[in-house]
Order: structure tokens, then sequence, then C-alpha cells
């Protein structure tokens, strides 16, 4: 295209948004399409929509004017998914941030909700506080400050064992099919009038009664078959992962092929609940725990967090920042705190020096006594492994019954159960270990390459869970960081490579490793732009976007219009 068009494209855009919320300057967009964790590219313009059809009027302006479209709502993801990768694009990119179109709406008397596109998970908790329920995720390790359509987009799968990854079959979005046309799809069950216009506005307003909202067999709001899935221990397959069939259903696990505007979810009771804390020098001790709080309790634990003392170890000194933030003024502030650290950050890039804020802030968290209480600190130094679970408190003595009679005479673990306080911190602690490895880089960039970052899930049955890496690679690495959801068998595992090794290379041969345990991966993050999609899920992004108009290049496929030297089918686990 000339730069005629791309000028009266800008206008265009302009005259939809408001020249404040089309943002071309580098420094501007930075945040954008840069990603948290990895990706990075140049765009046209980044374009912030303020209402579902100034969403629509910019999307139909970008596909006529065959730009590519990528959808991005709070660029908390850790594959690098929804910002570009590189620049070997054929055409140019417009970014449309939906941050500004929050919106929370309850139905059904709450136990349902419909979440707009800038809707984040913290809102959708307060929204639901005060009726004692709560969402399908809470906050967790990738979703401080998260959107709640991103989870769904990506199959988020979450710290809770009771309800899998995030799922629905209720939403409303827009596609553009094989002949170029765009469509306006609306499968949320709300009957919102006919023209794109009006059911746009009118969800927006709320404009629809209880009466135009079906429950007859429309579709599944959440993942209703995972409670029963999980328990199945002994089953040769992992319980949840990114590409599983059974959880690819058009806005679900779409990766930004479409373009959401809306999605209705399932909401939960909220039950009181405890935390106990347990400790192990023996990996034996928590896959016993683990097979018998799955199958043994009548009703299966809220959440089980697996830390390996590394892991706590960097978390504690590394991720101390994010832990005080979050226990001093919330998860809300969160999303702010980053996107002023991505300016300050921008703004010294520009000189050559990377990493500033990170540096500096880090300097100041080492001149802090430690923020973690003292028994677990304790357990800390004496135990390798460390398991937080959380139950209903309707199940609390079971639980402790039968791990005082576990651990009874034992010399290689014990527990203890927490008090409110201690709970709260041990679970903040967990979740802010997510972005330890990244701070580890920036403030040791004289000795550590990279991250290689892999979520994955073993088999339901698998007890041998520690890995055990050839001493080749461990020579490369500096530091490994285990942690993750360890009653889904879902582990999150940061190696921080030396300087000088290719963390390409490294997360390769970690690929053919995990190939040969039969792990799936991802397993909750989506495949972004750091893993190759398999052929069922390239065939389902394929299936959901034929011209390659939405975030092109997701999972190693083409970057081409139409799919055109489509890649992808080269990895080694490609068939299993």
């Amino acid at each position: 295209m000339s730069e005629t068009s791309r000028d009266t494209l800008l206008a265009t855009l302009r005259d939809l948004v408001g020249p404040s919320h089309v943002l071309t300057d580098e420094q501007a967009t930075r945040r954008f399409r840069k990603g948290h964790r990895t990706g990075e590219g140049g765009v046209l313009a980044v374009i912030r929509p303020g209402t579902l059809l100034e969403q629509w009027q910019v999307l139909q302006a970008a596909v006529a004017a065959d730009r590519i479209v990528i959808m991005q709502a709070a660029n908390t993801g850790l594959t690098g998914g929804s910002t570009p990768d590189g620049n070997e694009y054929d055409r140019e990119i417009v970014l449309i941030s939906t941050l500004r179109i929050a919106g929370v709406q309850l139905i059904n008397d709450g136990e349902q909700v419909v979440c707009l596109p800038g809707a984040t998970l913290d809102r959708l908790e307060q929204a639901l506080a005060p009726l004692g329920r709560e969402p399908h995720s809470v906050i967790g390790s990738s979703c401080i400050g998260a959107s709640v359509l991103g989870g769904i987009c990506n199959n988020s799968g979450g710290a809770l064992v009771r309800r899998g990854p995030a799922y629905t079959e209720l939403a409303l979005y827009a596609q553009v099919k094989e002949d170029g046309s765009l469509e306006l799809v609306n499968h949320l069950g709300i009957d919102l009038g006919n023209s794109p216009e009006e059911i746009l506005t009118r969800l927006q307003k709320g404009d629809y009664s209880p009466q135009q909202v079906s429950n007859d067999s429309h579709g599944k709001a959440s993942d209703a078959s995972y409670a029963e899935h999980v328990r199945e221990v002994d089953a040769d397959t992992p319980a949840r992962f990114n590409a599983d069939p059974s959880r690819l259903f058009e806005a679900s696990g779409s990766a930004g092929k479409l373009c959401l505007f809306a999605v209705r979810l399932d909401t939960f009771p909220k039950e009181p609940s405890s935390v106990l804390y347990i400790g192990s020098n023996d990996p034996h001790d928590l896959t016993e725990i683990r097979r018998h709080l799955l199958t043994a309790l009548p009703r299966l634990p809220i959440a089980g967090e697996y830390i390996h003392r590394t892991a706590f170890d960097i978390g504690e000194k590394y991720g101390k920042d994010t832990f005080l933030v979050i226990d001093c003024f919330g998860t809300a502030k969160v999303p702010a705190a980053f996107a002023l650290k991505s300016r300050i950050d921008g703004f010294f890039e520009r000189f050559g020096l990377h990493g500033v804020t990170d540096r500096v802030i880090q300097a100041a968290m080492n001149l802090l006594p430690s923020h973690l209480p003292q028994r677990m600190r304790d357990y800390r130094d004496r135990y390798e492994h460390h398991l937080l679970v959380r139950v209903s408190n309707d199940t609390l003595e079971a639980t402790r019954a039968f791990l005082g009679e576990y651990f009874n005479g034992s010399t290689s673990g014990a527990f203890f159960e927490c008090d409110a306080e201690e709970g709260r911190k041990a679970f903040l602690h967990r979740f802010a270990i997510a972005g330890a490895a990244i701070r580890y880089r920036e403030a040791h960039r004289d000795s550590v390459e990279d991250i290689v970052a892999l979520d994955i899930a073993l088999r339901r049955n698998d007890r041998d869970w520690v890995e055990t890496l050839p001493q080749a690679m461990e020579e490369q690495i500096i530091h490994k960081l285990y942690y993750g959801h360890f009653f889904c068998h879902v582990f999150h595992q940061d190696y921080i490579v030396r300087k000088g090794v290719d963390p390409l290379d490294m997360e390769h041969r970690m690929w053919a490793l995990l190939d040969q345990r039969r792990a799936e991966y991802p397993a909750e993050h989506n495949v972004g732009h750091l893993y190759i999609a398999k052929p069922a899920l390239a065939g389902f992004y394929r299936d959901l976007d034929p011209t390659n108009t939405f975030n092109p290049g997701i999972g190693h496929t083409s970057k081409k219009r139409g799919w055109g030297e489509c890649c992808g089918q080269e990895h080694h686990g490609a068939d299993h």
C-alpha cells in the first residue's frame, strides 16, 4: 500500500476514536508492542477504542485496508502471543488495545457474567465479592492484571483444581471470512438485535432484560467435566494442556484469531478455606499426598501449588517488589505500575540503557528485610520441596488427619496449618515467583544470556515428576526454577541460562526431553511465538481465520496473507 493510503487509514482511525487514542510514536507504542516477558515488533499504530462500536469500526477500517490486526488486552502473557514478533510480516500491523472498554455485567442473579474486552480478572473478582461468588480464575502467577477475555483466548489454566482451563461456548466475536468479508457472530445467548451497530450499542449499555437472556442449551459457560477428569490419577495422559482439542471452541483457545467483543461465563460460590503448608525432602511424599487428596476427599482441594527451594529463594529476593505492591495496594494497582515501568524503561532505552528500572528497584529491595513469615522461612531451610494446599473448611479435618498420620514419625517431611496471614502470604509468594526470573535476568545481564521458560503438563499417572537434566545442559544453566499447579500436574520451569549459551537451542533440547517423557506443552499459556502449534491447533487457527488477518505467525505458523508459506510442522512432538 502507498504512503497516501497509510495516511488515509490513520486519518480514518483518528476520526473514529480521537487523535489521542491513535498512537504511532515508538515511545508511546512501546508498552503495547513489547511483550511482558518476550516478543517485540513494529506496528503502524496502536488504537485504543473506547466503546464496542468503536472497536467494530476500527476493525472494519483495518480489514478494508488489508492490514494485519493484533488484538490485545492487558499484555500480561508470557509467550509473546499478543504482540508482534519481529518485523517479517507482509502487511502493516494495526494493534487494537481493548483496555478502555471495561465492563462486567452480572446476569442470572450473578451466577453468570458477561465480560467486555477490557474487563480484568481483578475487576471481576471485585464485582462478584458482594455476592459471595468468584470467577473461574483468581489472581495467579500469570494473571496479575490480566484480562478475562485473554484467559478465554489462551485456555488459561489457573491455580484452581476444580475448574480446569478457562472455557466458554458463549461469546460475541467478529470473524474475517474466506472471501475477506467481516462478520459479527452473536453466540452469547442474549437477544441484542440484528445489526452489528444495534448489538454492540445495546450490549455496551446493558440494554437487555432477563427475559432476553436464554439459558436453554445455547452452550456451556465453563468446563464442568474437569473436576472428575483431574481425579483420574492413573490416567496415562495429562489433565490439561493448551492444544487439547476438547477445549478448543470458537473464542476458547482462539489465541487472537478472532476479534472478541464479549464472553459469557459461569461464576462460583466462594467458600471458607484454610491453607496447609507441606515441606519434604522426598518427592515421593508429595506424590502420595497428591494422589490421596485427589481421590479420597469427598470434595477436591481448592488449590495445590508446588515450589522448589531454588524458586523459593529467587522469588523471595527478586519477586519482593511484586509481593509488596500487591500486599500493600492490591492487584488493581499492578497494571498501572507495569505501565509506568515500561514508560521509564522506554525513555532510557533511547540512550542504549536497558533494564534501568529493574536494577534500581532491585537495589532498593535488597535493603529490605525478608517479607515472608518465619515458619515458611524455617521450612525453606529444612526442606527442598514445598506444597501449599488450600482446602474448603468442610474437608479440613479429613486433610489434617491424613497429613498428621502420613508424617507421623517421618524424617523426610512435615506440615503446619497456616493462620490467615501465613496462608495469604504463602500463595502470594508463589505467584510473585513467576516474574522473579525476569528480574534476575535484568539484574545480572553480565552473566545471564536469557530465560528459557516452559510450562508443561505431565501425565496424571506420572510419579517421576522431578526433572533430571544431562550434565552438559546443567552446566549451561545458572538456576532452575520449578513451581506449578501440582494437583493438575502442570509445572512452570524457568531456566536462567549462562551468558554465551543459545537459549533457542536450549529450548529445542528441552522439547526433545519432554517428548521422551510424553509431556504436553505448553500447558496453559498458549503457544504464543515461542512454541510450535501442533497440526490440530494450527488447523483450528486456520479454520477461525482463513485469510490470516488476525495475529499471523502465532505458534510458528505463516505470517503471510492467506497462510502462504505455512510452517510449523517440523516440531519434534507434532504428531503425538
